[in-house]
């Protein structure tokens, strides 16, 4: 009898069939000179376009009504913040050239004068207004808890507005550089109607709407009026919908991509000894967790069960077993440089399947459980092999995992229905680089149409630093709420993951931390 645990094996296996899937080219040759001619061909023939691939398909074009950030990275494109974090993650000016606080409820903005829309529009308060307070009062709509605290958008004059909250907002610069913020054209929606802007999306971003055709491609091009000057490196900017690694990699050597996210360290070697293309990383903000039901009724409602499942993963050999030791455990999923970071729970994690039997059998499970898990594929850097590894692990010490694998349309689907069984994987980002943002999961209003988790100490804490104007003091609060939660696991932090791209050596690009495909940043290399 092998003394190696089956996660191991698992582990083994997949990197084997990995490294296997890595020499598949879609049916080209697999001779190198061939590959390589047809990549310098193709690379010729489309030198003006740009052509990237961030695996799934965008999701709407309904800025307000998603929280995904690969659809947001192409959103970036075309509808302009208030304010944009620069490569490093500071907030800097964009449409709102000038900000003052009037008081602890009231900050007042001017925009930038000249800046249209695609359809030639200008873009003025009123627009502002539209969009701010269209998210802030409508419930439906999958972004409104992040702006619900807006009471009013006052406007001034064409070029100055106020925005007025409920109760003081610590984060409220946050929320307008970021996803959901896009500025949209109130002359235009009102026209024409909300269904058929989403069809004809106009914003007044640096690229304008070419077409969308689903779950294949979204082709924008330069907007020329754009008041931060035209791109010109472009002139058409595709994003294609290609969730299947191998097939990501295999387009990148032959020349069909410019940009292919989340490359697997199966596929490194093969890119970097392409002539046409190279490896390129980053950090991200982003943490795999695995959502575990706390709803009566669930095995996972008894906290013993949710530690025992804790205490099966080992975190680290998932960081080194698929991804080479590019990420970092956690217990946490506020990582550096995020307001509220807890310095002793990052770069930890539980790892003991002794104690995972024995939490088992306490909780009335000695002879195991059955779990059923969800978890996407092609979102992700190896978000597949991620949850079969864990469900390898989770089988070693008597928990059998039925799998629920799904491309991200139907996973997300499956979330906002909430109709997923014992628990499910994702690996979330938090835009606002801020815990209050990250932690809000584990408050009872957002975790009700999740996983049913409540904690009244947690809910007091996180009201009182979503009001509190004083840093330290939310820094403080939101310490304690990663203790708690790290004691109840309702949610279990895996491991903070790094970016990897493949690029073509034409292609100058550098990843974001806020993982935004900012294609004014991107420019031809010679």
């Amino acid at each position: 009898m092998s003394s190696i645990p089956k996660w191991l094996r698992l582990g083994i296996l997949l990197l084997v069939l990995l490294a296997g899937c890595s020499t598949v080219t879609n049916g080209t040759s697999s001779d190198d000179e061939n590959k390589d001619e047809g990549a310098k061909a193709n690379t010729e023939a489309n030198k003006d376009e740009l052509t990237i691939s961030v695996g799934s398909d965008m999701v709407s074009w309904d800025i307000h009504n998603h929280k995904t950030t690969s659809t947001e990275a192409i959103h970036v494109n075309v509808f302009d913040y208030l304010l944009m974090r620069d490569e490093k993650g500071d907030i800097q000016p964009h449409l709102a050239k000038e900000w003052k606080k009037v008081n602890d409820t009231t900050t007042e903005f001017i925009l930038e004068e000249g800046v249209t829309f695609h359809n030639g529009e200008d873009l003025t308060s009123d627009d502002v207004k539209f969009t701010l307070e269209r998210v802030a009062k409508d419930d439906s709509l999958r972004s409104h808890g992040d702006f619900d605290n807006i009471e009013e958008v006052k406007v001034i004059n064409d070029y100055t507005f106020q925005i007025i909250t409920k109760d003081p907002d610590p984060m409220l610069l946050s929320r307008i550089s970021r996803q959901a913020s896009g500025i949209l054209p109130k002359d235009y929606i009102e026209e024409k109607g909300m269904d058929y802007f989403l069809q004809n999306p106009v914003g007044s971003g640096p690229l304008e709407f070419v077409e969308w055709k689903k779950d294949d491609k979204i082709v924008l091009k330069p907007y020329k009026d754009y008041f931060n000057g035209e791109v010109t490196d472009w002139k058409k900017v595709i994003f294609k919908a290609i969730p299947e690694d191998s097939t990501r990699v295999s387009e990148l050597i032959t020349g069909g991509l410019d940009i292919a996210s989340n490359i697997p360290p199966s596929d490194w070697k093969r890119v970097e000894e392409a002539e046409n293309a190279e490896i390129i990383n980053g950090p991200s903000n982003r943490t795999y967790l695995l959502f575990l039901r706390t709803q009566e009724d669930w095995p996972t409602s008894d906290e013993k069960v949710r530690s025992a499942i804790d205490y099966a993963i080992n975190d680290q050999a998932l960081v080194d077993g698929l991804l080479n030791g590019q990420g970092t455990p956690t217990l946490t999923r506020v990582n550096p440089g995020n307001l509220g970071y807890h310095e002793g729970l990052y770069g930890d994690y539980n790892y003991d399947v002794k104690k995972a039997k024995e939490l088992l059998k306490e909780a009335g499970y000695g002879n195991g459980l059955s779990i059923q898990l969800a978890g996407p594929t092609g979102r992700y850097l190896l978000d597949r092999e991620v949850l079969q590894m864990v469900a390898g692990m989770l089988n070693e010490v008597g928990i059998e995992v039925e799998m629920n694998i799904m491309k991200w349309g139907p996973f997300v689907e499956l979330r906002q229905k909430e109709d997923f069984k014992d628990g499910y994987l994702i690996a979330l980002g938090s835009s606002f680089f801020d815990a209050g943002q990250s932690l809000e999961y584990y408050g009872s209003e957002r975790s009700e149409t999740i996983n049913g988790y409540k904690n009244e100490k947690i809910d007091s804490l996180l009201e009182e630093a979503a009001t509190s104007l004083d840093e330290e003091e939310r820094v403080e609060k939101y310490k304690q709420i990663q203790e708690i939660a790290n004691k109840e696991r309702p949610i279990l932090p895996l491991f903070q993951l790094n970016q990897f791209f493949g690029v073509n050596s034409n292609v100058d690009y550098q990843p974001r931390l806020d993982e935004l495909i900012y294609v004014p940043n991107i420019t031809k290399s010679n």
